[in-house]
């Protein structure tokens, strides 16, 4: 057996009416499911996790709720991303949190506090920005924190969630 599993991501899957039988389709072919979220559909969430139809689940954490917006440059219902959080910290599914991180974009204090916000998670990761494969042109000169500067990031984030990794 070659592949053991799929992985949807997007753009953003639950913005799809066809996703549920779309991930039934591939379980019926016997494979695993990871979903890759932004948490802007729980009613999508809550159908997939509820039917039990994804083995993991891993949500973008773009920017503290304070400042979603202003985060991911537009207006963003930052009701429905606190949601699909509780959802997804409720069930029994294997998830993660993540955060591509950006330092002009956010600044350890930022990161903090989107560890509080998703405080008592079990797993939370801090991505490295790399600028070698992006949308937006804009991003070419952008960078990440050092390796000593992610370890203090790390060591604070860690106080609000189970595990906190780096990668």
């Amino acid at each position: 057996k070659q592949l053991d599993g799929v992985t949807i991501t997007g753009g953003e899957p639950t913005m799809h009416d066809d996703l549920i039988p779309f991930i039934k389709e591939i379980k019926a072919l016997g494979f695993k499911v990871k979903l890759d979220s932004n948490g802007t559909n729980p009613e999508m969430l809550e159908k997939i996790i509820n039917e039990h139809l994804v083995d993991y689940l891993a949500m973008d954490i773009k920017a503290p709720f304070s400042d979603y917006a202003s985060g991911v440059g537009r207006p963003v219902d930052i009701e429905k991303i606190k949601k699909s959080v509780r959802l997804i910290m409720s069930n029994t599914i294997p998830y993660e949190f993540r955060t591509t991180v950006v330092k002009a974009l956010l600044s350890p204090e930022d990161i903090i506090n989107i560890s509080k916000d998703i405080k008592g998670a079990k797993k939370y990761y801090l991505q490295k920005f790399v600028s070698t494969k992006i949308l937006n042109p804009g991003f070419i000169k952008k960078t990440t924190y050092t390796d000593e500067e992610f370890k203090e990031i790390q060591k604070n984030a860690q106080k609000y969630v189970t595990e906190c990794y780096i990668r």
